[in-house]
């Protein structure tokens, strides 16, 4: 006999509302602010996989209306192993974007341009910075596929559980490398504990041969 099932009614199910506030999460951009200062350097960094989008749009915030020309400020943008990846001069905005190569932290550094500061005051730039499936123009996707709606949203649920599952392979692979260079650090040093310990115990029984050679020559004992 076949059973109804009431799709309308009962609690939400847990795994869909989870993959739900994932896709909000990743989706979700936020400005951040950087307070430069007038003489050093500001930077932010993050940790990404390889093979993952990052664009970025900067720009200097006007902290009044006076009629003052913007502060200008530099920036680059290194990858793990000191690639230059983005540098811009005496710029009041600029994006860039990039596909990393390599996983590791990639900072984005911002400095001042002393050249053209007015009385040397800090300066606030605005930072919006998408990685992964927010770095995505899901517009161009729904109108290149001709989708919409119901299938929109599902198509971004799909990008977040291949972003989820892409993290959690990431994570694992870190941890199990991890794990290997602590059991490689610690035979390391129980070989150095016994090492150490082999040397002393020889130079114990070293001191006392010499200190009972050298009393038996001066007729101690």
């Amino acid at each position: 006999m076949a059973k109804n099932t009431n799709l309308s009614s009962g609690t939400p199910n847990p795994l869909l509302l989870f993959l739900c506030f994932t896709t909000l999460m990743l989706l979700r951009t936020e400005a951040v602010w950087l307070t430069i200062p007038s003489k050093g350097t500001k930077c932010m960094s993050e940790e990404i996989q390889a093979h993952v989008v990052v664009l970025a749009d900067y720009y200097v915030v006007a902290e009044d209306s006076k009629g003052h020309q913007p502060q200008t400020v530099s920036v680059k943008v290194t990858s793990p192993y000191g690639n230059n990846l983005h540098q811009n001069e005496n710029v009041t905005h600029g994006q860039f974007a990039f596909t990393t190569s390599e996983s590791g932290n990639y900072v984005a550094c911002f400095w001042v341009d002393t050249k053209h500061q007015e009385g040397g005051v800090e300066t606030t730039i605005s930072l919006e910075w998408k990685t992964g499936i927010a770095a995505k123009d899901w517009d161009s996707v729904a109108r290149k596929e001709k989708i919409e709606g119901v299938e929109l949203e599902l198509r971004k649920l799909e990008g977040a559980v291949e972003a989820i599952r892409d993290n959690l392979i990431y994570l694992k692979n870190r941890e199990e490398e991890m794990r290997e260079v602590s059991e490689t650090t610690n035979a390391r040093v129980a070989w150095f504990s016994i090492l150490s310990l082999g040397i002393c115990i020889c130079v114990s029984v070293l001191q006392l041969w010499y200190l009972k050679r050298f009393f038996r020559k001066k007729k101690l004992i």
